[in-house]
C-alpha cells in the first residue's frame, strides 16, 4: 500500500514568523486517520523567517530529529548544549525525563527544516543532543543512513527508537532501491524535485506512506533530494 500525502492538503498554520505544514495530526491540526504512522509521530515542514525561532520550551520523552533544508538552525538547552546545523545536516535530540531548548534562526536567510518526531522504546532515560554533519554527496545516488536506533548503523546519530532516518539525492533519470523488512513501514518526503515510488508520484514535499510494500523502487524526475524514516 502507498498512500500519496500531497503537500496542499496537509495541516498547518501562518505565525507570521512560521509558516508550518504537518503530515499528522499537531498542535490545532487533527486528522483522525493522520495520528501517526508507526513509532512515527510527527513531521512538521517548517518555514521559519530570518532572525526568529522557537523560544525555549520543554519536551518529555520523544525522539525529536532536525533535517536543515536551506539555511540553519541553532539549538540551545538547558543541558548546556549549543550548536548550529546548517542545511544538509542533521541533529537529534532525546528528550529522555524531560529537556527545555531553543530552536533559532539567527539567519539572515529564511531557514526551512523537517522536524520529525519518533515515539522511544525506552522510558526514563537521561536527555541528550548531538548534531553531525552529512555532506550532500555522500548521499548521491543511494540512500544514507542519518539517524539510527540500531547499532549496526554505527555512523548515523544515535536515537532510542526502532527506526531510522535515510536520506539520498538523486539526479534526473537516476533510480535507487530501498528494502522493507516484514512487518516495517516507511514515510518518504521529497525534500525537493519530483520522484516516482513504484509507481506513485510524488513532487516536493508531498508525503508518502508506505506498507506492505517489502521492495521500494525509487527514481527520480527531476534532480530531488530524499528523506526517508523506516519504523515498525
Amino acid at each position: 500500500m502507498i498512500e500519496l500525502r500531497p503537500y496542499r492538503e496537509l495541516g498547518g498554520a501562518q505565525h507570521g514568523w512560521l509558516d508550518t505544514r504537518h503530515h499528522f495530526s499537531f498542535a490545532d491540526y487533527y486528522h483522525p486517520q493522520h495520528m501517526g504512522w508507526g513509532q512515527l509521530r510527527v513531521w512538521n515542514d517548517d518555514t521559519i523567517a530570518a532572525h526568529s525561532g522557537f523560544p525555549p520550551h520543554p519536551h518529555r520523552e520523544m525522539e525529536i530529529i532536525t533535517y536543515v533544508r536551506k539555511g540553519a538552525i541553532t539549538h540551545q538547552d538547558n543541558l548546556g548544549n549549543r550548536g548550529r546545523t546548517a542545511a544538509g545536516n542533521v541533529q537529534v535530540m532525546s528528550a529522555g525525563t524531560g529537556i527545555a531548548h531553543s530552536e533559532m534562526n539567527i539567519e539572515h536567510e529564511t531557514t526551512q527544516i523537517f522536524q520529525i518526531w519518533i515515539m522511544p522504546n525506552e522510558k526514563g532515560l537521561p536527555p541528550r543532543w548531538g548534531t553531525k554533519p552529512f555532506p550532500k554527496d555522500e548521499h548521491s545516488g543511494d540512500f544514507v543512513t542519518l539517524a539510527s536506533g540500531f547499532s549496526t548503523d554505527s555512523k548515523a546519530l544515535s536515537i532510542r527508537a526502532n527506526a531510522r532516518l535515510m536520506a539520498a539525492t538523486l539526479k534526473a533519470g537516476q533510480s535507487t532501491h530501498y528494502q522493507l523488512d516484514k512487518g516495517r513501514k516507511a514515510y518518504l518526503v521529497p525534500a525537493s524535485g519530483q520522484i516516482e515510488i513504484n509507481g506513485v508520484l510524488a513532487t516536493a514535499r508531498d508525503g508518502v506512506a508506505i506498507n506492505n510494500e517489502p521492495l521500494l523502487h525509487v527514481s527520480a524526475q527531476q534532480d530531488s533530494e530524499i528523506v526517508l524514516v523506516d519504523v515498525a
